[in-house]
């Protein structure tokens, strides 16, 4: 699907979408463009008011949008004990693998 490129391109399509007497999404199917892309420069227009949506629709979307991202899960971090030959290591999840074998080795040699 092709996105659309620019503002002239945004308004061709709508003006196109609105003769055809389709909705934006419809018309965007039937013509191999993104609907998301061409929502997105149509609430773009609106918010500017340089379309030619009643004062109402302007209105809503002047408001703004906000953006939910939720927030990342709070990452619960292991730790471990391991017990060699009355040595003890205590390790987390973002201990590396080599390391650990270097001490073992290490403990193995003493």
């Amino acid at each position: 699907m092709r996105k659309i490129e620019d503002e002239r391109d945004a308004r061709a399509c709508l003006k196109a979408a609105k003769a055809a007497r389709l909705s934006a999404g419809e018309w965007a199917r039937q013509h191999g463009i993104d609907g998301r892309s061409l929502n997105a420069w149509r609430v773009n227009l609106e918010r500017r008011g340089t379309t030619s949506r009643s004062k109402r629709a302007r209105t809503a979307t002047e408001l703004g949008l906000v953006e939910l991202v939720p927030a990342p899960a709070a990452r619960v971090e292991g730790r471990y004990l391991v017990r060699i030959a009355g040595a003890e290591i205590e390790l987390t999840d973002d201990f590396r693998d080599e390391t650990l074998a270097r001490l073992v080795r290490a403990l193995r040699s003493c």
